[in-house]
């Protein structure tokens, strides 16, 4: 793991019920970094009934006295620490403190054990409802940024990032999609158990299960394996909406460098969403999403790009979330340049006319909680990059992104890093600082610089 990885969370306090972040200032914990989740799940679609079993393994930044995970709406039969009964435990206001019958030390691995069951549901939010959230028939689950409580005890931060190992048991008529490679899939009268092994580092808001009576086809077995997970009567449409996806991965590799995981599925649901949802080596599209005439190709590159920007490298806190939706929509905009659509130049100039038309209160380097999903963020952080692509040249401004994506890999990153390695592949520093300053520090809209892309 790279450095970015071993910042301690939290606010000083042994086993903090928060992580210190105020945009998500109720969700986190201090104390501790997760090694790894191993999750038990048993879901019955009919009744919207989960059982679990959380195996969360991991070491403390401090010595503890008590530990704190985040879990909401479910309700927890049994606990264990080290293999043993804790002094007790608590479960309120979406926070499950545990007091274990000795001190955990500072440095010391620790294995805590949680069984749990109920109805989930998604939990309210500023950002509207998050979670776990029953379909027409099967299952959705939307986390970012808060919403991993809803169904499995966890540091619910995307600072913290660990490996994962889930297994959901569901009705055999159904399709299960989750993080990471299926290791094994076993029925058993009327029931299936997929089991799912995510060995690079995540973040929480980034594991999913998907469930629905859904068909898989393979889309394609190199450079990376692509397959699509949907309902049979969409299949048609599906191949001409996404048929330019293949072209999309081989230009990104190109561009910001190899695929960061071993695959990447696309889900389709029955149902329509407002927008689609990345995970970690998925993303998760409505069925008006697809209509066979490529009215979403947009968020089809978007989604991808999230593998590199926001999923291998995850914000190290949420006040950084333009270095995820800032590069996927630049994304959209190189895949629009290299399909012979509007220019990278031009988008740029379009989206500058109209945030030109739109209040002025938002900073990109710290957008506050209320506005860190404003489209405006979006669209400032691609032009940011593209101002900075003009300033550094093609040649150096795609060596930095290959290697933004290659030194932080898998990692958890910061505004200040970005500009940092910006800085080594400038020749003008003091015109670089003055550009971050101006784009990412300030409520203003600079002007576009005059200067073309050379």
């Amino acid at each position: 793991m790279v450095g970015p990885l071993k910042r301690q969370l939290g606010n000083g306090q042994p086993g903090a019920t928060t992580a210190g972040d105020r945009y998500v200032p109720t969700h986190g914990n201090g104390g501790y970094k997760v090694e790894s989740y191993e999750l038990d799940l048993d879901y019955r679609v009919s009744s919207n009934r989960l059982s679990g079993k959380a195996t969360i393994t991991a070491f403390a930044t401090e010595a503890l006295s008590r530990v704190s995970f985040d879990l909401t709406g479910l309700r927890v039969s049994k606990v264990s620490v080290n293999g043993r009964r804790p002094q007790r435990y608590v479960h309120r206001q979406g926070k499950l403190q545990v007091t274990p019958a000795a001190t955990i030390m500072d440095g010391a691995e620790f294995t805590v054990e949680v069984q749990y069951a109920g109805n989930p549901k998604p939990e309210d939010s500023p950002w509207g409802e998050l979670g776990w959230e029953e379909l027409t028939e099967g299952v959705i689950v939307a986390s970012q940024p808060s919403g991993a409580a809803t169904w499995f005890p966890c540091n619910d931060h995307p600072g913290d990032k660990a490996h994962y190992r889930i297994a959901v048991t569901t009705d055999s008529p159904y399709q299960v999609v989750a993080n990471g490679r299926l290791v094994s899939r076993r029925v058993k009268a009327s029931r299936t158990t997929w089991v799912f092994d995510q060995a690079a580092p995540m973040a929480t808001y980034l594991a999913t299960v998907q469930i629905g009576r859904y068909d898989v086809v393979d889309l394609a077995a190199s450079p990376v394996p692509t397959r699509a997970v949907l309902p049979g009567a969409q299949i048609r449409e599906f191949k001409t909406d996404f048929g330019r996806q293949q072209d999309m991965m081989k230009v990104f590799c190109r561009l910001f460098g190899p695929y960061p995981f071993g695959g990447y599925t696309v889900v389709v649901t029955d149902d329509d969403l407002e927008i689609p949802l990345e995970a970690q080596g998925i993303s998760i599209f409505g069925s008006n999403h697809v209509d066979g005439r490529r009215s979403s190709e947009r968020l089809v590159a978007h989604e991808l790009a999230h593998q590199w920007f926001g999923n291998s490298l995850t914000p190290s806190s949420w006040q950084h979330i333009w270095l995820n939706e800032g590069f996927a929509c630049y994304a959209e905009w190189l895949w629009s340049e290299e399909s012979r659509g509007l220019t990278a130049e031009q988008q740029t100039a379009k989206a500058h006319a109209r945030l030109r038309g739109l209040p002025r209160d938002l900073m990109l380097s710290d957008p506050g909680p209320e506005l860190m999903f404003d489209d405006r963020l979006y669209k400032r952080g691609a032009i940011t990059l593209h101002v900075l692509r003009r300033h550094l040249g093609d040649e150096a401004f795609f060596d930095l992104l290959r290697a933004w994506t290659k030194t932080y890999r898998h990692g958890s990153v910061t505004t200040a890093e970005f500009i940092a390695l910006a800085s080594t592949f400038s020749p003008d520093e003091e015109a670089l600082r003055h550009l971050f300053a101006a784009w990412l520090d300030t409520y203003d809209l600079p002007p576009l610089p005059r200067t073309r892309l050379r």
